[in-house]
């Protein structure tokens, strides 16, 4: 059993070596930089959780002790920032490596300050490298199975989707709409970007999906022509958005999707370029570049409810509950 003293102990800073399995990937460096402020004023409160280490000096001559972080890299991190030369710790002693990666993952979880992605990713840490099953996770944590299950599939959207939840960019929220297209890529994509540049709300993004949705499905009971479903996809292809064909006995109309004023200078281009014979790739793919180099003005917005929010905890991507 691990020997954990309930003494605080003062140790230099410098000498706290990072804790390799700190299941936090984002700081923000706004956050970190007021909590040194206030560290500058009120110094540490809370202590950091760390084990005792011996290392070789240099050269080879002894052993020197250091310290390897278990719990409060955020702390560990403004208390440098503020140029504290020693905090307040904990020393635990006699922990496998296995039960720091546990405590490190544990303690994050617990302070419930983990973005959802870092979250999902640190659920599946404990699934994958101590075979805990969800109902175990969720034990620990005081959570239910369902919400551990339905945060771990957060993690089956791309990764440019993962980074913007990651940044704040979108909320936890967004995702279940995108998961319900996750068999249609390039509708999914057109949702994400609706989501990042046109900073729509959770609602919004769920009633879009349902519409995306209801057209695929009227489009197989009320448009079987293959030839059409083909140009559609060839459409969306070349222009990098959603495209519908709306074919009728003498015409139709082609609707296509688009989320800015220089969205639709883009099309054009690619239209103009489509009729010079010239490729569009290379035009399309700056584009793409472009938006995504751009800064938001507005935070992604969560507009359910408090009820709300906590319903869809247990059946947040269950698919089946989220009715066309």
């Amino acid at each position: 059993m691990p020997n954990i003293s309930n003494s605080i102990f003062w140790i230099d800073t410098d000498k706290v070596k990072p804790n390799p399995y700190q299941p936090r990937r984002e700081f923000d460096e706004a956050r970190l930089s007021d909590l040194a402020d206030s560290i500058k004023q009120y110094g540490v409160l809370q202590p950091l959780t760390v084990s005792r280490v011996e290392v070789m000096k240099e050269g080879g001559e002894g052993l020197v002790t250091e310290y390897e972080l278990i719990a409060g890299e955020r702390r560990l991190r403004a208390a440098r920032l503020a140029g504290v030369a020693q905090v307040p710790a904990i020393i635990r002693e006699g922990d496998t490596e296995i039960m720091k990666l546990e405590l490190a993952i544990i303690e994050n979880l617990q302070r419930e300050d983990l973005n959802a992605v870092d979250k999902a990713r640190a659920f599946q840490r404990l699934a994958n490298e101590f075979k805990f099953t969800h109902g175990q996770i969720a034990k620990k944590l005081g959570k239910s199975r369902e919400s551990i299950s339905n945060s771990l599939r957060i993690l089956a959207l791309p990764e440019e989707m993962l980074n913007a939840i990651a940044q704040g960019r979108m909320t936890e929220g967004h995702t279940r709409p995108l998961l319900m297209l996750s068999d249609h890529l390039e509708e999914q994509g057109v949702l994400f970007k609706e989501i990042i540049y046109k900073r729509i709300t959770v609602r919004e993004a769920e009633r879009l999906a349902r519409k995306i949705a209801f057209d695929r499905v009227r489009k197989k009971e009320f448009l079987p022509d293959p030839e059409i479903n083909e140009l559609e996809e060839e459409f969306q292809e070349k222009l990098g958005t959603r495209v519908h064909i709306d074919r009728k006995d003498l015409g139709g109309q082609i609707k296509i999707d688009c989320f800015s004023t220089e969205d639709l200078r883009t099309i054009l281009n690619l239209i103009n370029r489509a009729a010079e014979g010239q490729p569009a790739a290379d035009l399309l793919e700056r584009h793409i570049e472009a938006q995504a180099g751009k800064e938001e003005t507005t935070e992604a917005v969560d507009d359910r409810s408090k009820d709300e929010k906590e319903k869809d905890d247990s059946d947040l991507y269950n698919i089946q509950n989220f009715s066309v």
